[in-house]
């Protein structure tokens, strides 16, 4: 049985930086990283995970189907990718939000293009949401939540703007443990995605960040144990593409 990480000891593991030598928050860092590589966001995104990320995405909104809701909110929307994914639920309205203005204006122009005049893009930060108690029907947040500068808070303010019995779904990478497949992620995500990734956005610290911050995130049943802490009821966690990324769902 894995032991489970302590809630009051995530905070200093999820410290992982992009730019180790900036004096900047976590929060501050991330947004500028983001900021810089938004051009080629959507494209490496797709690329570097040989477009497994929108079979993901698809799974993700199909466990809230049952729950019809009306009023999503998609926490660090990045480009809006998940808010789209999320029109499939015919929802009245989807609000996403995130950190960085450079992910936000390509966010915005794509859903300008495509029509999505259902969702709505904004700038906040995922630990101090500016949306009353019990608004939304569900959250869902698709590779972020390692992101976060205090996993706690984040979760928390989700929380807070549920709805009582208001569904929250969760994407992120998480670490494969069956032989072969962790030793390939481990060799793919060390050795080649950094320098792929480096090549094609002229950041080399944007892809050396990921696998650090997900080799710091506590994953699996970890994470299921913090959901319920902060407050979540039926957490649960679902690994897809043999533990590559995993789905976790819990509700209010």
């Amino acid at each position: 049985m894995r032991t489970i990480v302590p809630l009051q000891k995530i905070d200093k593991p999820l410290n992982v930086v992009p730019y180790r030598q900036d004096s900047a928050t976590k929060k501050e860092q991330v947004a500028k990283m983001f900021n810089t590589i938004s051009p080629k966001y959507d494209f490496l995104n797709h690329f570097l995970s040989l477009g497994i990320d929108i079979l993901w995405r698809k799974k993700a909104i199909r466990s809230l189907k049952n729950d019809n809701p009306k009023l999503i909110l998609d926490v660090a929307t990045g480009t809006g990718d998940f808010a789209i994914e999320a029109l499939a639920l015919h929802p009245d309205k989807v609000i996403g939000v995130d950190i960085s203005t450079g992910m936000l204006e390509i966010g915005k122009n794509k859903m300008a293009e495509k029509g999505y005049t259902q969702i709505e893009l904004m700038e906040a930060d995922s630990e101090n949401l500016p949306f009353e108690e019990n608004k939304f029907d569900a959250a869902i947040v698709a590779f972020g939540v390692r992101n976060f500068e205090n996993l706690e808070k984040g979760l928390k303010e989700i929380l807070r703007v549920l709805k009582p019995g208001g569904k929250l779904v969760v994407l992120e990478f998480s670490k494969p443990r069956t032989f072969p497949f962790k030793q390939l992620y481990t060799f793919y995500f060390k050795m080649i995605l950094p320098k792929i990734g480096k090549w094609f956005s002229h950041d080399a610290s944007a892809y050396t960040y990921l696998p650090d911050s997900v080799q710091a995130f506590p994953d699996g049943q970890d994470f299921v144990a913090i959901l319920s802490v902060v407050g979540y009821k039926n957490s649960t966690c679902r690994p897809l593409t043999f533990g590559i990324s995993s789905l976790y769902t819990a509700s209010k």
